[in-house]
């Protein structure tokens, strides 16, 4: 830097000759980031909102000034970006991860006493799965809140990490890049409203079905969300690549299908283009992951639906097995059997040694079901 400062012509600073500071100049969209690519080639996002943060106004996650946060995604995806910045802004400090290992995480939240974390289902079961006395033999104390997003959250995986620390300390954020809206829920309220993602912090929430109309509580349709103070006109983003699925009022959708209970608490069923429909009725692969994810001997579960002249589309499994375990499609049919209805059972299971997702627990379901119909056409000549 110091050669690079001597070696610039004395002409450089002439605009500035009493040192005076230059004007501040602001982008007038703060980030571009990626989609998951969960449903196909990944569209870029562009937010709308100035390159200028303010620390309370955007401290959704309670970060108080001076804390400690151990990110540990990837700063390429949203959650962890916006997150570490505005931590920074907040004045606290972000301890980063180069890639996740789960001894790691519990070694550098017990070493700089980190006091927030975030993390995906994906890295929160690679922790689950270490021995008992590894997670004992640190202290997480410090801990005040661990935030997940990204995928679906398997319910026995939740109940483990808030039997170990505490439901008061595990927090869940369901939204997107687009910032259109989010919703939260304590591991407290989820005991009581158990699967839910939370209520709208911040916004409204609308549950539409296909032919358009607003659908009560309890009913499956498109969730649609709009943030408070943001006329019909306004918009948050704007995609490269796609075209966003707002409505004339402002309300917007990421693609999910869910619902509400009676007290506005949001129920995420599946996205959209995921959604299996076999023989008239609908499964949700989440559900079915979920039912093969409790097994403990399956690291990762992803179910898409394969082509079929006579049901329209069948349930097809791919699993990948904890290292060292060993199972048969049989004997996860069976396990699966006690969870779930018999049309929603898979047809047929792949076992591949393969990672399914990657480190923020995405899924590129599109490609995978890509390759399996291609190669079911080309068997069949």
């Amino acid at each position: 830097l110091r050669q690079t400062l001597n070696a610039l012509p004395p002409e450089f600073g002439r605009d500035h000759p009493d040192g005076s500071p230059l004007e501040t100049v602001l982008s007038p969209c703060w980030k571009v980031m990626t989609s998951g690519g969960s449903t196909g080639r990944p569209k870029l996002i562009v937010d709308h909102n100035p390159a200028k943060l303010d620390g309370a106004l955007y401290n959704q996650l309670g970060l108080p000034e001076d804390g400690v946060l151990l990110n540990a995604g990837p700063l390429y995806h949203n959650f962890p970006f916006a997150t570490a910045h505005i931590a920074m802004v907040r004045g606290c400090s972000v301890v980063g991860m180069e890639k996740f290992d789960a001894a790691l995480f519990l070694d550098l939240v017990d070493e700089h006493r980190a006091q927030w974390v975030t993390l995906v289902p994906t890295t929160m079961n690679r922790v689950a799965r270490l021995p008992r006395e590894v997670l004992e033999s640190h202290d997480m104390s410090s801990l005040e809140a661990v935030w997940h997003t990204a995928a679906p959250m398997p319910p026995t995986l939740k109940q483990f990490w808030m039997d170990w620390l505490g439901p008061e300390r595990v927090w869940e954020i369901y939204g997107g890049s687009e910032g259109f809206a989010t919703t939260q829920i304590s591991g407290t309220d989820w005991l009581t409203h158990r699967g839910s993602v939370g209520k709208c912090v911040g916004g409204q929430i609308l549950i539409r079905a296909e032919s358009g109309e607003a659908l009560p509580p309890g009913e499956v349709g498109e969730v649609y969300m709009r943030r408070d103070g943001m006329s019909p006109d306004q918009a948050t983003y704007h995609y490269v690549g796609a075209e966003s699925r707002r409505l004339p009022d402002g309300f917007e959708s990421f693609g999910d299908f869910g619902w509400v209970d009676e007290d506005g608490f949001l129920y995420i069923a599946d996205r959209r283009t995921d959604l299996i429909l076999s023989g008239g009725r609908n499964i949700y692969p989440a559900e079915v992951e979920s039912a093969l994810l409790s097994n403990p001997a399956v690291a990762e579960a992803i179910v898409i639906g394969l082509p079929d002249a006579d049901l329209g589309a069948t349930v097809h499994a791919i699993v990948r097995l904890e290292q060292g375990a060993e199972t048969s499609a049989d004997d996860l049919l069976a396990f699966a059997r006690e969870q779930l209805v018999a049309y929603k059972l898979p047809r047929t299971i792949e076992f591949t040694s393969q990672p399914l997702r990657d480190e923020m627990g995405k899924a590129r379901r599109s490609r995978l079901r890509e390759e399996r119909i291609a190669a079911m056409e080309q068997a069949q000549g």
